[in-house]
């Protein structure tokens, strides 16, 4: 798939950004087929264990009204009161399915795509009323794999109730001789493993068709290099703006540390390639301290502002290695090399005396 604006394919896997902006604009990875099949399932499981209440609930009602038929009086005046009545046992009977069923279909969407604010979706666009669009929608994977589902749904439904009502074949023929009540439960057990099964393979095919979702969408989500790029300016900023930043910054900081030579005690050096300026301060400070390092032209400019101050230069090449590798700027000496600091300060002291 070629990107309409650089000619770039999307090959590259879609960033955190790009999946936030698209779930903002109410575009996920989700299946109809999930919620569809959640309810179904969890609904026949909830009439198969409240289908006792339901029914016992029924006959207490039917007998109700069938023994006060003679008293029950349908007039304009008690119309709304019977009405009332009937819709109250109605709710009391079906309550735990209804309940069930509507908690199941949003936690359904829920445990897909948490939850979404968004009007994207349902705002007026000349876009979603585009004919060409339209026609290629037609043609489209999701087109196709819709109608698919929708065959094998209705092709695994009838092929599962031919089965069933093919293996209780020989019980009807007993149903002649049976009461009402039995005939009815015999129809209720026949259509609950119809239901059931059929509940089952189509959970398989939800588990398949989200997958599927899910593909697409990662697929169409994907990014092209320029893209990445792009995003990675406005997310982290253009990276020759931040190298000329970084470089500013460096300038201004190798100026501070500069500055901070005259007050050193002493600069050891490598003596070409490295340079490191010590202070000590016995009043205020618990360590020598590093004010400054550099190598090559660095080094050398270290040096001189150490000469034109009068700053003594020490040679210790092992010394100078390990300040310079191990004691950043504004650091004190470690302990490991007290000793060796230590040693030259005195030398240097000693030096200063003399003179």
């Amino acid at each position: 798939m070629a990107d309409e604006s650089s000619g770039q394919e999307k090959t590259e896997e879609p960033t955190g950004r790009r999946l936030s902006e698209a779930r903002k604009k109410g575009d996920v990875a989700k299946s109809m087929e999930v919620p569809s099949a959640a309810v179904l399932l969890l609904g026949l499981f909830t009439l198969y264990v409240t289908s006792g209440f339901m029914l016992d609930h029924l006959l207490a009602v039917l007998r109700h009204y069938l023994a006060h038929l003679h008293s029950i009086q349908i007039t304009p005046g008690n119309m709304m009161a019977l009405t009332q009545d009937s819709m109250l046992q109605f709710g009391i009977m079906t309550g735990p399915l209804m309940a069930v069923v509507l908690i199941t279909a949003l936690a359904a969407n829920y445990a897909q795509i948490g939850v979404i604010f968004t009007t994207e979706k349902i705002t007026p666009s000349f876009e979603k009323i585009d004919p060409i669009k339209g026609t290629s929608n037609i043609f489209s994977m999701q087109t196709l794999a819709n109608t698919v589902k929708s065959i094998a749904k209705l092709v695994i439904v009838s092929f599962v109730a031919y089965l069933e009502v093919k293996k209780n074949l020989g019980g009807l023929i007993p149903l002649m001789d049976q009461t009402p009540y039995e005939i009815t439960v015999f129809y209720a057990r026949v259509s609950f493993w119809i239901f059931l099964k059929s509940a089952l393979i189509i959970v398989l095919l939800a588990a398949l068709d989200y997958a599927f979702q899910r593909w697409q969408f990662m697929k169409k989500m994907r990014m092209t290099k320029q893209e990445l790029k792009e995003e990675a300016k406005m997310t982290e900023g253009d990276p020759h703006v931040k190298g000329r930043i970084r470089s500013i910054q460096m300038e201004m900081a190798r100026k501070r540390m500069m500055a901070d030579v005259p007050e050193a005690d002493v600069v050891i050096t490598n003596p070409t390639r490295l340079a490191v300026a010590l202070r000590y301060d016995s009043q205020s400070m618990s360590a020598p301290k590093v004010i400054a390092k550099g190598a090559g032209v660095v080094a050398q400019r270290i040096k001189d502002i150490a000469r034109e101050n009068d700053v003594p230069l020490v040679e210790d090449k092992p010394l100078a290695r390990a300040l310079f590798k191990t004691v950043d700027i504004d650091e004190s000496v470690p302990e490991n090399l007290f000793q060796a600091v230590a040693e030259v300060l005195a030398y240097v002291y000693r030096q200063k005396k003399a003179a």
